[in-house]
């Protein structure tokens, strides 16, 4: 009989058969298999790296294109290559005055019907569309600023390329990640490595672009988030160098600071500069409200602007561009040559600031970061030149007070005094200047906050009706773990714990779930409330059933140590009001337990408290960019 059965079989299933050998090769095996793949699955963190990688080469392309086709703009306009300070100086007055006005003209024509060909789309403001968006930036409406932008920069209006190439490689990688489908907070993760990647392109500074995108842009340090944005700035810087070496920004001879008495001097340099940059941030709000109740279109302020700069141009050509040659000059104590210094050095300064805030104030698109250097340096240098001719802090060297005084104006702008220490060590790669630097940067921003609400980042949003807080104040409940807000886990059951106790205790406790444990404490399963039912009915069959008959896999847990970031998909997925809290997941022992309802709300909070509106209804439509 069973011969007959063998032989009735297909040959491929009959006994001995290699095809039969392998069939129960992957029966006895299969679950193993399972396992290593999803050992060699790739995992999130990993996927996020890859795509930062691919962000940074965007970054740093960005920054070579756009260098290139600023210079092609220049060589339009001007017919001469170099930096545009220095054109200027060989141009006659009236060129100096007609040619920024032409080129305000041309950039608000850009804008003006450039964004009237393109389809209404939503903000480009990099903090809006991660603060209160869900990561998307419009392409063409951003492709238009970065067209206007060229041409502004390109006739010399006292704006930075560092905020186009930041804006463009931030659109760039936001599109990609629309185009891919991919969720919110994957797109507002891009949208940060977008802008790390620029900046730290512009400026060779791959430590300061992660800082600027993860405490700006992003407003979180989480290690998830921050090592895409450090992977995001070095590849981008990379790829900078490639094409254009390692370039020192700004040289300095370096000065050792031996003596804690060098450092008073310093202290009132950052007092200073706080006001400076208060003052600085004042201005620029002034500027823009008068600017936007102006009649006319769009254009026509933008060429106001323009001839603002070119009119002060005629006696200080400096003020053209976004400084650093002048920057460089100011280091290197060149204007000392000047038959009145201090009083060259205070015009060239105020006619910076005045030129800059018309620039920014009349529409014209770029960046601020060079600009405020420039004054930062100028403001240093001024001061330090100001106590040598009072004999005092004579041994000090005045380059050391305009690189602090960089940092400092820096600090006070945008609020965030690590930024401005690390950007101005990576343009000086000047070490020994960290201790007045870190005092000055420190001083303030604690001083330009008690004088101007709003960073220069933050208050364009509060325009919007934003409330946006310096650090956005989700960073506190980012900020905490599991362990900050874990409790007593919920009383555990053994896995021989019998059927009717297990009853019990679920009649004297408010728990859906209880966590099964072995005699070291290790959690092995859970069981649910809701599988208990189909037992009921079996009589004295239950008095055979324990826990370990009708308990469940463990489900996912968290570890003490985990920020409640990095747990939140956990919670958001869970369906236990508290989830176990084990002390590893390798040993996996029960230590504790996390109130699912307590994370989620105070996730809630923290994003109603960072975008509460303060003026406009919620669902109003976001101001066009044509009026910025």
């Amino acid at each position: 009989m069973a011969l007959r059965e063998t032989a009735s079989q297909p040959p491929w299933l009959r006994p001995g058969h290699l095809a039969t050998r392998v069939l129960a090769f992957v029966r006895r095996n299969w679950r193993r298999a399972l396992r290593w793949r999803e050992k060699f699955e790739l995992r999130e963190e990993a996927l996020h790296l890859a795509l930062a990688g691919g962000v940074g080469v965007i970054g740093g392309l960005v920054n070579v294109v756009y260098f290139y086709a600023i210079e092609h703009v220049k060589f339009f306009f001007l017919r001469r290559p170099g930096d545009p300070v220095e054109i200027a100086e060989m141009l006659a007055p009236w060129q100096r005055a007609f040619i920024p006005a032409l080129g305000g003209l041309v950039a608000g024509l850009v804008l003006h019907w450039g964004l009237r060909l393109v389809p209404r789309q939503g903000p480009t403001n990099l903090l809006e569309v991660v603060v209160a968006g869900d990561g998307r930036l419009p392409f063409r409406s951003g492709l238009v600023r970065v067209l206007s932008s060229l041409v502004s920069i390109g006739t010399g209006a006292s704006i930075g390329r560092e905020g186009g190439i930041t804006q463009l490689s931030a659109t760039l990688a936001s599109k990609w990640g629309q185009l891919a489908g991919w969720p919110p907070y994957r797109l507002r993760l891009l949208v940060g490595c977008g802008a790390a990647s620029g900046l730290a392109a512009a400026y060779n500074a791959p430590i300061a672009g992660a800082v600027f995108a993860a405490w700006i842009v992003l407003g979180n340090f989480s290690m998830n988030l921050f090592a895409p944005l450090v992977f995001a700035s070095v590849i981008a810087t990379m790829v900078s160098r490639s094409f254009f070496g390692i370039r020192l920004l700004y040289a300095t001879t370096p000065f050792e600071f031996t003596s804690v008495g060098q450092l008073p001097w310093f202290v009132v340099l950052g007092a200073l500069a706080g006001v400076a940059g208060a003052v600085f941030l004042k201005m620029l709000r002034y500027a823009e409200e008068r600017f936007q109740r102006l009649p006319g279109p769009l254009y026509w302020k933008l060429a106001l602007g323009g001839l603002i700069v070119g009119l002060i141009a005629i006696e200080h050509p400096g003020v053209w561009g976004n400084g650093y040659v002048v920057t460089n000059r100011i280091l290197n104590e060149e204007f000392l040559e000047a038959e009145f210094p201090l009083l060259f050095l205070g015009g060239l300064v105020l006619g910076k600031l005045l030129a800059t805030v018309a620039t920014v104030g009349s529409g014209h698109v770029g960046g601020v970061f060079t600009p405020t250097l420039f004054l930062g340096a100028g403001f240093g240098a001024w001061y330090a030149t100001s106590l040598h001719r009072l004999g005092l802090a004579e041994g000090l060297p005045t380059s050391t007070f305009a690189l602090v005084g960089m940092g400092s104006v820096l600090a006070a702008t945008t609020r965030s005094p690590l930024l401005a220490m690390i950007l101005v060590f990576e343009i000086s790669l000047d070490y020994a200047l960290m201790p007045p630097l870190m005092l000055g940067c420190a001083i303030s921003v604690l001083l330009a906050r008690q004088l101007h609400p709003d960073s220069i980042y933050s208050e364009p949003l509060r325009r919007r009706g934003l409330e946006v807080a310096e650090r956005a104040p989700s960073g506190e409940a980012m900020e905490q773990t599991v362990g900050d807000r874990m409790r007593a886990p919920v009383p555990p059951v053994r896995e021989t714990t019998p059927f009717k106790e297990l009853v019990e205790r679920f009649l004297t406790s408010p728990n859906n779930f209880l966590p099964v444990v072995d005699a070291e404490n290790r959690l092995i399963g859970v069981v649910a409330l809701h599988d208990l039912k189909e037992h009921l009915g079996r009589g004295d069959e239950l008095n055979a059933v324990i826990a370990y008959d009708v308990m469940r896999p463990p489900p996912r847990c968290v570890t003490p140590n985990q920020t409640l970031v990095e747990v939140l998909p956990v919670v958001l997925e869970s369906e236990l009001r508290n989830i176990p809290v084990v002390n590893s997941f390798k040993e996996n022992r029960l230590v504790g337990s996390l109130a699912r309802a307590e994370v989620l709300g105070l996730f809630a909070e923290a994003i109603a408290a960072g975008t509460r509106p303060t003026g406009k209804w919620a669902g109003e439509p976001p101001e066009s960019p044509s009026t910025r």
